[in-house]
């Protein structure tokens, strides 16, 4: 099963409240305002501010560690 693009349209950055983008491997959404990526984990986008990962130091569906 994909992840409900129009479910993702709906949804906002925590921190800003922009837009956001869905990678290309469906693994994060991108707050481009931001520079953050919220992880995608089994299909369900984590929209916590706290696991979000900078956009330098995100490497698929876990934030790079350090």
């Amino acid at each position: 099963m994909a992840l409900n693009l129009e479910l993702l349209g709906l949804l906002a950055c925590p921190k800003c409240h922009g837009g956001l983008v869905l990678l290309p491997g469906q693994d994060g959404l991108l707050c481009t305002a931001c520079a953050v990526v919220y992880p995608v984990r089994d299909e369900i986008p984590v929209m916590l501010a706290e696991e979000a990962a900078p956009l330098g130091k995100w490497t698929g569906s876990q934030p790079e560690k350090g």
